[in-house]
């Protein structure tokens, strides 16, 4: 799993960038590992959702998304069960612990790369994320944020064609964390959808990445899935 942060980062004025022990990657590690997602780097080791790959701050700029301020890389170290949902809210939160504990941020968007479920999604991903989503359920009004989310699976996979299905599933499941107004289909590859969210949090973001990563594996996509989202004005409902 890969995800890039974009915004804009004040680092604490007491971090030596110098310190190995203060960088993106070394935090990482170390949320990851006391919050049990990181499997140990042992041999047979078990346990955790991931094993640490890479992390950093060079920085880069994307004319939509904005500034970069960091990136993170894992590899899941087994398969996702089918009755699992893809494990991108702890990912997404982990990243957001890490940015916290480097200084005052500001999230303007978010884009990952992640796998798909090897077998079809039984019923109990669906139920773990619905579970999942209670926890932004008694959000304050003012935190519902208008935001525009894309779906890219490369060229193995024509996702497009599978867009009205995709959409008829966001819509049928009842939850409140993400009301989906619009979805169009643009290009054989990509999809874009329109709606809220119930705060604008890397956190949230995890969790919808893994709501959208559901639908799509049940309409039959199997491919690595690009995720990016990012806030909007509101779109007119459709």
């Amino acid at each position: 799993m890969f995800a890039a942060v974009y915004g804009e980062l004040a680092t604490n004025p007491w971090l030596n960038p110098a310190v190995a022990s203060s960088d993106a990657y070394s935090l990482f590690v170390a949320r990851s590992s006391a919050m049990g997602w990181l499997t140990p780097a042992s041999e047979n080791a078990t346990g955790g959702f991931w094993g640490m790959n890479d992390a950093g701050q060079d920085p880069s700029f994307d004319p939509e998304l904005g500034s970069r301020i960091a990136w993170f890389q894992v590899s899941i170290t087994e398969p996702v069960p089918a009755g699992r949902p893809v494990p991108l809210q702890p990912f997404f939160s982990c990243a957001h612990d890490v940015l916290a504990r480097m200084g005052e941020f500001r999230l303007t968007a978010v884009d990952a790369l992640f796998p798909m479920p090897v077998a079809p999604p039984a019923i109990g991903a669906v139920a773990t994320l619905l579970e999942d989503s209670g926890w932004f359920a008694d959000h304050h009004p003012g935190s519902v944020t208008p935001l525009r989310v894309t779906l890219d699976s490369g060229s193995e996979a024509a996702i497009g064609s599978h867009a009205p299905g995709i959409l008829q599933w966001v819509r049928e499941v009842r939850q409140s964390a993400f009301v989906c107004e619009s979805m169009l289909e643009s290009g054989p590859h990509r999809v874009i959808l329109h709606g809220t969210l119930a705060e604008w949090s890397l956190g949230a973001l995890g969790w919808l990445a893994a709501f959208l990563a559901d639908a799509s594996a049940r309409c039959g996509i199997n491919v690595p899935l690009h995720f990016t989202a990012a806030c909007s004005t509101r779109p007119a409902a459709g």
